[in-house]
């Protein structure tokens, strides 16, 4: 279905949106899930334990700011969001967006894990056995979505080319 304007499909706006909503969402998720439900760790667990009231202050202002940071990258997400609805040479398409969410919570997982878990080593998916496999599994996942939702793209894009 083309748009009413002469102008082409522009898939690039609702593909950033979702990308950075994806990003929030991944953090949010991670955060919620991993740092406060489970408790498996917080943003500087490995280099400094739980073990004293300062540690845990620490800790604490600094889940704070990852959830700081996924906050600004969900309301990048909105504001980019609602300006791509109101283009009308922004095609609609559930099958973007779902696959351009999934790329960011894959991009988010998957950097997060490399530079925090691998590289800085200050916290790790689940500290003590198997610690590594964990670790990996995450890098793993993150990888898995990022390529679900780029081949998600792909068949959205093929879709949208037919229908022109």
């Amino acid at each position: 279905m083309q748009p009413k304007s002469t102008k082409p499909y522009q898939r690039t706006p609702l593909i950033v949106a979702g990308v950075f909503l994806g990003l929030g969402l991944g953090g949010f998720i991670d955060g919620i899930l991993l740092h406060q439900i489970l408790q498996w760790h917080h943003m500087l667990s490995s280099v400094r334990p739980l073990k004293n009231v300062s540690n845990i202050d620490l800790n604490m202002v600094w889940d704070g700011l990852f959830h700081a940071l996924d906050w600004v990258f969900t309301l990048v997400g909105i504001i980019l969001l609602w300006r791509a609805g109101g283009r009308d040479d922004v095609p609609w398409s559930s099958q973007t967006f779902v696959g351009s969410l999934l790329i960011g919570v894959g991009l988010f997982d998957f950097v997060e894990g490399l530079i925090d878990h691998q590289i800085l080593g200050i916290h790790h998916v689940k500290p003590g056995p198997n610690q590594l496999a964990w670790d990996l599994g995450f890098l793993v996942l993150g990888a898995l979505l990022v390529l679900i939702g780029w081949i998600m793209l792909q068949k959205s894009k093929s879709q949208q080319e037919l229908e022109v």
